[in-house]
C-alpha cells in the first residue's frame, strides 16, 4: 500500500516508519510511503485520517514506480542531464581500441552534441576468442578522450569484482543485457551514487527490467536509466534483435526513470540504425546510446553496426530536430487554436 500524506507530515512519516518498520519494508519519497504487504486495515485511525490518498496496489518494482514517485527523475553528472524535458546523445566506439582511435571518436561524438562518450574497455563477447577488450588501460584511454572535449564517460562493469576499479574512471556504470539480472552485480553498483545505465536483457519482460532496477535502487543509488537495445523474437534473419519501440511510452508511464534507446545493438547492420534511432526518438525517449567508428571494417567488434562519422551526423542532426518538433508541437497547437 501506498499511503499519500499532506506535504511536510513528517509525523505521521515518522509513526508509519516505527509501526511497519519491524515487519515490513517501508520506503518513503516525499510524501508518499510505501507500506510492502498491508491494507488499510492495518492503518491505525490517526494514520487514515492523515493520508490523503490511499493506493492499494503497491507494484513490486515499488522504488522505480510514478505511483510512489510521480516526477521524472533527472540524472546530473558534470556535463550533461539525463531525463526529464532533456534529450541526452551517448556516442562512441563498441570497443576502446588506442588512445588515439577512443579521442578521434570522441571528437566526432562532440561535434554532433554528444555529451556522452560511451566505449568499452571489457567486452563480453559470445565467442571467448573475440577480443575482450584492453582492460584498465581502455579505461584510462577512455577517460582521458572524454576529458579533453569535456565529456561524461559511459562504460561497462561486468562483474562486482570490477566496480571499484571501473569507478574510478566512468561518470556512468553501464550495465550490458547478459547481466541484467546479475542480481551481486546490481548490488555492487547500488551501493555507489554513481548513476547506471541499466540495459534490458534480451529476453527481459518489462517487468523483469524494472524488478531489476529494484536492485540498484534497494542500495540507495536511485540514478537509474533503462536503456532498450532491442529483445530477442522469433525473427532475427535480417536484424541483430528486435527493437521495442513500444517499450518507451509503456516505461515511461509505469517508472519515473529515463529510458535511453540503443538502436546499434537492435539493428546489427549499419543500414537499420538511424531509422531505428529516429523512433525511439519520435516515441519520446530520453537519449540515443550510439556506436561508431570511422573503419568499420576494421573495427575491433560490432564493426558492422557501427555508424561512419558523416553517417553519424546524419543521425544526430535529425534526431535533435525531431526533439526539437516534440518539443515546440504543444506550442503550435495553442497557436493554431487562437
Amino acid at each position: 500500500m501506498i499511503i499519500v500524506l499532506n506535504q511536510n507530515d513528517q509525523t505521521t512519516i515518522e509513526n508509519l516508519k516505527r509501526h511497519f518498520g519491524a515487519d515490513h519494508d517501508v520506503f518513503v519519497h516525499q510524501n508518499r510511503v510505501a507500506v510492502q504487504g498491508i491494507t488499510a486495515e492495518d492503518l491505525d485511525d490517526a494514520e487514515r485520517q492523515a493520508a490523503v490518498e490511499l493506493i492499494d496496489q503497491v507494484p513490486a518494482a515499488v522504488q522505480g514506480s510514478r505511483l510512489f514517485h510521480p516526477e521524472d527523475t533527472v540524472i546530473k553528472t558534470k556535463h550533461s542531464l539525463i531525463g526529464g524535458a532533456n534529450f541526452s546523445m551517448m556516442a562512441g566506439p563498441c570497443s576502446v581500441e588506442s588512445l588515439a582511435h577512443v579521442t578521434k571518436m570522441a571528437s566526432v561524438a562532440k561535434a554532433n552534441g554528444a555529451t556522452v562518450l560511451r566505449g568499452g574497455a571489457f567486452k563480453p563477447r559470445t565467442s571467448p576468442y573475440s577480443f575482450q577488450g584492453l582492460g584498465e588501460d581502455g579505461l584510462k584511454y577512455l577517460r582521458q578522450a572524454a576529458d579533453k572535449y569535456d565529456m561524461d564517460v559511459l562504460t561497462e562493469v561486468m562483474d562486482d569484482e570490477h566496480v571499484e576499479m571501473v569507478a574510478k574512471y566512468t561518470d556512468i556504470f553501464q550495465i550490458g543485457a547478459r547481466n541484467m539480472q546479475n542480481f551481486s552485480l546490481l548490488k555492487a553498483v547500488g551501493k555507489t551514487n554513481i548513476p547506471v545505465m541499466l540495459k534490458r536483457g534480451m529476453s527481459a519482460t518489462v517487468d523483469d527490467v524494472l524488478n531489476a532496477t529494484e536492485y540498484i535502487a534497494a542500495g540507495g543509488n536511485h540514478n537509474i536509466m533503462i536503456a532498450e537495445r532491442g529483445i530477442r523474437t522469433f525473427d532475427n534473419k535480417y536484424t541483430r534483435n528486435t527493437m521495442d519501440v513500444g517499450v518507451v511510452p509503456v516505461l515511461q508511464k509505469l517508472t519515473h526513470y529515463p529510458v535511453i534507446i540503443d538502436p546499434s545493438h537492435a539493428a546489427g547492420h549499419t543500414e537499420f540504425v538511424t531509422p531505428l534511432g529516429l523512433a525511439g526518438v519520435a516515441a519520446g525517449a530520453s537519449g540515443l546510446v550510439v556506436e561508431i567508428h570511422d573503419d568499420p571494417a576494421h573495427a575491433f567488434s560490432d564493426g558492422a553496426q557501427a555508424l561512419k562519422p558523416d553517417e553519424f551526423k546524419t543521425l544526430a542532426d535529425k534526431a535533435f530536430a525531431i526533439r526539437e518538433l516534440l518539443a515546440s508541437q504543444p506550442v503550435q497547437q495553442e497557436k493554431a487554436g487562437r
